[in-house]
């Protein structure tokens, strides 16, 4: 697999661990001698849930809480059989969710 494009999806919640994993795989990537483009922030997904506090007296009380995907997106262009081995060998902290396509 020469002069292959490799795309990289990441999502994760804490997004300090997914800029650390992000950028693990755009060293070990260039390391190799392949055209990098990214890491490039998409927008994140907000959810937000309302819920009630208590559901008898006090049904005006609410409590909100929200969480945060946070993504990103890394290009790995003219990638290697090396670049390839050094994606699989990568270990991510657990959190991250990565999807590759080739």
């Amino acid at each position: 697999m020469t002069g292959g494009k490799i795309r990289i999806r990441m999502e994760a919640y804490d997004h300090v661990a997914l800029d650390s994993s992000a950028k693990d795989i755009v060293d070990n990537a260039k390391r190799t001698n392949a055209k990098v483009a990214g890491p490039i922030p998409l927008p994140t997904r907000v959810e937000r849930y309302t819920v009630l506090r208590s559901p008898f007296i006090d049904k005006k009380s609410r409590e909100q809480f929200e969480i945060r995907t946070h993504k990103r997106v890394i290009e790995i262009l003219e990638a290697n059989s090396r670049t390839v081995e050094a994606l699989n060998r990568l270990v991510v902290p657990a959190g991250v969710f990565i999807k590759i396509k080739a």
